[in-house]
């Protein structure tokens, strides 16, 4: 395992909530505030689990807001959550986010859409090139936007988008040791460190994270590496913040597409299975840098500046399934076909972004101002190459005189691994494609708020153009946000808004040869509901309608160009209707629970009327590709304070759906658990995961690559040590 020359097993930094508790009190005492008593040299800490998944305040929302008093919803996963579930991606903590579940890879489906855009610290470009899912070790909060962004954030889908908040100094020393071991040959750790330097104003953060593992399909594993540093300078104008992480990714046995399944979505063989050979891989290498400026003028006037550049690379090497075959006519399918691809992405990202607040109050009317620009130049490179699967191929093979170079299909029942030869394949390489984009935005949003009444309004202005292997495309768009608050009390509110998206298409969609260019997909949202803090802050929820229209995805018409190229036309219309549901409660001093509740209906509502079909399926009323009609998650955790110890359960339901091909994906419903010990700045985290060892498939994509089968039953123990 790479970990075991790596040298050593290093742990993370917590910054977040120690429940180390030494005794338990009275029952007779209520106060739900903490307390905290010295008994025989004993200190007695009482009420810590109070507000413990909470995290008030997100800058996500560029106005930093209480949540009562937005109209926008955001959820947030803090580093006490990720924590206590043992969160080692962006994956593990979809299910506390109503109205969010998996897609593939680090795309989601978020009320209805498919959404794969995310931003660091409130800027755009992906240090994972897509297809590498985040890791959340250097991450202390993930902040869920819901519902079209356009006018804070630019082109994206109109589901939400993912902002990653990364760790920085601090002044305040701290220190944590962590090792992880866990089935499927788990073994990893890290390290981490912060505190000041011996120069005015300074601090310093370091950490490095390494973790080796098997992952349940065949011929899988995993290494992950991340080492982060951060420098802090509080200087008299303004704090000066540098970080460079680097990602180090190797990933055998990918890139992982699913398990094939019948109609009724159930697969054919062990979920275990998998298309590819032990020799195939998908590694990356990314390195990024940011500086943030961030000050005030005077008592009115805060701004900021952050820059961020990014070098990646992404190698990978695959067997991609192509066909199902029934080798020998039984109706049983028992074979599938395979093409191998060897590709290599590179991007170069520069990205900046500026924001200006002025608060300035009017006699009785609040007042704040928002005036912000983003800039983004990305380079992307792809080498793309591979062998195609053809039916003289596998004609061949069923005769019995394949040729050494031929991609022998797998077996679903016993695969035969080892029996191709890649170093025979007539690997065809074509030319790199190149693109660029630029974007530039500038926006801006103003909140007035008079006695109960809140009232806020945005404007966008962005400027795309990108450039492709030739071509150049450009186009210009104006997003548009409003909304309303009234708080019949205190500690309710309610609120109302439209916002809007855009999204240009992809670059190899705008050529004149498959019928481009086309117009952006473009998204509005009306929504509207009830956020409510009660019982003295004890318990928080909130209850929203929305109603989402999507225009300009682009389907496949069924015609062929004289290059061989898929001719497209825009699907016409989408239209997601739902409502959600979030709670955090503090049951007890002692007891926390957090719930997820969405309903979603999307549905295809308008297509080009032709009858044919995007990716053969868009007819009016059908039902929009992995967008789940019921999704809730739980979570839950009790300590014990005469034993130091928590217990914590929780579990994920996800609905009926389909696949890119209309195909049955079925529900679901797993569970999972954690103890959690903690004395004297140790901690020992014992977590059990799918508790039940359910098969289940976590989304779909097509026929021929299959479900994505959710992981079996796996157990770890993790151990930390803070200083």
């Amino acid at each position: 395992m790479k970990i075991l020359h790596s040298g050593a097993a290093l742990a993370a930094l917590a910054t977040a909530f120690h429940a180390s508790v030494l005794a338990q009190t009275s029952e007779n005492d209520t106060d739900d505030a903490d307390v905290v008593l010295e008994v025989e040299d004993e200190i007695i800490v009482r009420g810590r689990a109070r507000r413990l998944y909470r995290s008030g305040e997100s800058p996500t929302g560029k106005l930093p807001t209480n949540p009562l008093d937005s109209t926008q919803i955001i959820t947030t996963i803090n580093e006490q959550l990720i924590q206590d579930q043992g969160a080692r991606d962006a994956q593990d903590i979809y299910r506390n986010i109503a109205g969010v579940s998996l897609f593939s890879y680090a795309g989601v489906t978020a009320r209805g859409f498919r959404q794969e855009e995310i931003f660091f610290d409130g800027l755009r470009g992906d240090p994972y090139v897509g297809f590498n899912v985040p890791q959340l070790f250097n991450v202390e909060r993930v902040d869920f936007l819901k519902g079209p962004a356009g006018m804070l954030y630019g082109q994206g889908e109109p589901g939400g988008l993912f902002n990653f908040v990364t760790k920085k100094p601090s002044q305040d020393f701290s220190a944590e040791l962590r090792g992880i071991y866990g089935t499927e040959a788990r073994l990893g750790g890290s390290f981490e460190i912060t505190g000041a330097l011996p120069i005015e104003g300074a601090s310093a953060r370091a950490g490095v994270f390494i973790e080796d593992r098997n992952t349940p399909r065949e011929n899988t594993s995993s290494y992950v590496a991340i080492y982060d540093l951060g420098l802090r300078f509080e200087m008299p104008f303004a704090d000066l913040m540098l970080q460079g992480t680097r990602y180090e990714q190797d990933l055998d046995g990918n890139r992982l597409r699913g398990v094939p399944v019948d109609d009724e979505g159930n697969f054919l063989t062990d979920r275990r299975w998998n298309h590819n050979e032990a020799t195939d891989f998908l590694d990356l290498r990314s390195n990024n840098f940011q500086a943030g400026l961030k000050g005030d003028i005077g008592a009115e006037i805060n701004w900021d500046a952050t820059f961020r550049y990014t070098d990646a690379s992404q190698e990978q090497q695959y067997h991609e399934p192509r066909a199902l075959i029934d080798s020998d006519g039984d109706g049983e399918l028992d074979l599938v076909g395979r093409e191998f691809r060897d590709q290599l992405r590179t991007e170069e990202q520069y990205t900046f972004g500026t924001n200006v607040t002025w608060t300035k109050d009017f006699g009785a009317i609040q007042n704040r101002l928002l005036v912000g620009y983003e800039y983004f130049n990305g380079d992307f490179i792809g080498v793309f190459g591979g062998t195609r699967f053809n039916s003289n191929f596998v004609t061949r093979f069923l005769a019995g005189d394949s040729l050494p170079s031929d991609i022998i299909p797998l077996r679903l029942d016993v695969p035969n691994y080892g029996q191709t030869q890649p170093q025979n394949y007539a690997v065809l390489t074509g030319a790199p494609s190149v693109t660029n984009t630029e974007l530039h935005g500038v926006y801006g949003l103003n909140e007035l708020t008079i006695g109960r009444f809140t009232v806020v309004g945005g404007v966008r202005y962005d400027d795309n153009t990108t450039e492709a292997d030739g071509s150049t495309d450009a186009d210009t768009n104006v997003s548009f946000r409003v909304g309303g608050i009234y708080k019949p009390a205190e500690t309710v509110s309610l609120f109302a808004q439209f916002a809007d998206s855009y999204t240009p298409q992809g670059a190899g969609a705008q050529a004149p040869e498959v019928g481009g260019p086309f117009d952006p997909v473009t998204g509005t949202i009306v929504e509207g509901g009830v956020k409510a803090e009660l019982f003295d802050g004890r318990l928080y929820g909130s209850v929203s309608v929305y109603n989402i229209i999507r225009d300009g995805i682009l389907q496949e018409t069924g015609d062929v160009s004289p290059g061989g190229r898929d001719i497209l036309a825009p699907i016409g219309e989408v239209t997601s209707t739902g409502v959600e549901m979030e709670l955090f409660a503090d049951i007890t001093p002692d007891w926390v629970l957090t719930a997820a509740y969405a309903y979603n209906d999307t549905r295809i509502t308008e297509t080009n009327g032709d009858g044919s079909a995007f990716r053969n399926l868009p007819q009016n009323g059908d039902r929009f590709a992995n967008a789940p009609e019921h999704q809730f998650g739980f979570w839950t955790r009790y300590q014990v304070p005469a034993i130091n110890t928590a217990f914590a359960v929780g579990g994920d339901y996800v609905g009926e759906r389909v696949n890119l091909n209309g195909r049955t994906v079925q529900s679901y419903f797993i569970a999972d658990a954690s103890i959690i010990w903690e004395l004297d700045g140790y901690n020992v985290l014992l977590r059990v995961e799918n508790i039940f060892d359910k098969t289940y498939a976590e989304s779909g994509f097509l026929n021929r690559t299959g479900h994505f089968p959710g992981d079996p039953r796996s157990v770890f123990v993790e151990f930390t040590k803070k200083w």
